[in-house]
């Protein structure tokens, strides 16, 4: 399989067929409660793909290269949430510390993706995913497949969230029956969104 296929099949994978919100049902909190209005959702989802690749680069090679070899891998959840929860914090004060204005923008945002079961999900799942594509005889690319697979996975969160916004918008300028106001109008608008993904697991 040639370097274009890998991108390719990956990027399908963790955007599309294996959706983190709409197909894995990660990540459910902040879809539903940061997708009121379309410039938090994108400064959400721009804040978890960052983290997700962040939290990849440093778990993956903890994982194989130190809990595996010591067969502490079954500790590997707890190492991971303390990874993230200490990646999130120190984000947060970058951030706030050499871009205020940025801070501004989503720094609200970045204590809430401690909480976010999609990022301790791309850093196990990363695991696996480089594993299988290891059987294809690209064990060399297992770091770099964990990373696309980081950032696809992110990209595909950002859509969902921002496509859930845009119709959450549109639909709070229609009348709506009242026993359909709010949250049940929000869930139905998602299983539309989620069908229109399931598409492509068809594919």
């Amino acid at each position: 399989m040639n370097f274009f296929a890998i991108i390719l099949a990956v990027m399908v994978s963790a955007v599309f067929v294996n959706n983190f919100i709409l197909v894995q049902f990660l990540g459910i909190c902040p879809f539903l409660g940061v997708s009121k209005k379309t410039g938090s959702a994108l400064g959400m989802g721009v804040a978890v793909t960052l983290v997700m690749i962040l939290a990849t680069a440093i778990c993956y090679p903890l994982y194989t290269y130190v809990l595996v070899p010591l067969d502490l891998g079954y500790l590997e959840i707890i190492f991971f949430i303390f990874i993230i929860a200490a990646l999130v914090q120190i984000l947060e004060n970058v951030i706030r510390k050499f871009t205020p204005a940025l801070y501004r923008t989503m720094g609200i945002y970045l204590p809430l993706i401690t909480t976010n079961c999609a990022i301790l999900g791309v850093t196990e799942l990363v695991i696996d995913e480089a594993q299988m594509l290891s059987t294809l005889g690209i064990e060399s690319m297992n770091f770099g497949v964990a990373l696309l697979y980081a950032l696809f996975a992110g990209i595909g969160f950002t859509i969902a969230i921002v496509l859930m916004s845009g119709l959450r918008e549109r639909v709070d300028k229609l009348t709506v029956a009242k026993s359909f106001k709010g949250t049940p109008i929000t869930l139905i608008s998602a299983c539309f969104i989620a069908m229109a993904f399931y598409v492509f697991t068809l594919i």
